[in-house]
């Protein structure tokens, strides 16, 4: 679902921190954001929750930027995440987390792939992507809390590379109020059977990863 920006997106300055948890999920087509975001907003539900979503798809078929946003609490005005207004953020590449990351508030958790992806700007000559080491500082520096997790790499230790986005999931778990039971039915309420056990290891790799 897709909202534009309205006085109702503001409405969430009524709802206090303790009400009202905020997470924005980023990265490009294919990588499984919308699949990761139905699991939480389901995790969240499954605890009684008010949930609202609100994903932004972009160019998401040609590998251009996803954006999910998902709130949850006693009672959530609006689905739309405000500048600085994100507990946690959570980005299945890293130079979308950067992209993105006037989203997230000082204090707030960022968790965010080592995958690269260099978009058609980098391909065609147009624009330059940063090297492995310049972007870890680009992030260290943007995230005070951050969690630098290469999610490909496990998913794939796994036995499917796809997993990726589960195993961001699990490690984005740890900074939220949702128990793990809640976390194991939404997974299987939301994934195939046939791919059930891989992502729940996935969960629990990223949940376990510090």
């Amino acid at each position: 679902m897709s909202e534009t920006r309205s006085a109702k997106a503001d409405a969430h300055e009524n709802e206090t921190e303790t009400e009202t948890k905020s997470i924005v999920l980023v990265g490009v087509g294919g990588q499984g954001i919308l699949l990761a975001s139905e699991i939480l907003a389901q995790a969240a539900m499954l605890e009684g929750y008010d949930v609202k979503t609100n994903e932004v798809h972009g160019m998401a078929q040609r590998g251009g930027s996803v954006m999910a946003q998902i709130r949850y609490g006693k009672d959530v005005k609006s689905p739309l995440v405000a500048r600085n207004g994100a507990h946690i953020l959570g980005s299945l590449e890293k130079v979308e987390a950067l992209r993105f990351s006037d989203y997230i508030r000082p204090e707030g958790l960022a968790v965010v792939s080592t995958q690269a992806i260099m978009p058609v700007t980098v391909s065609t000559n147009a624009a330059s992507y940063p090297t492995d080491a310049q972007a870890e500082d680009r992030l260290r520096r943007a995230f005070p809390r951050l969690v630098y997790i290469d999610a490909t790499k496990i998913a794939d230790n796994l036995g499917d590379i796809r997993a990726a986005n589960i195993v961001i999931l699990g490690a984005i778990s740890k900074g939220l109020d949702l128990p793990l039971a809640a976390w194991e039915k939404a997974i299987s309420l939301c994934v195939k059977e046939r791919f059930l056990e891989t992502n729940r290891r996935a969960f629990a790799a990223g949940r376990n990863y510090r």
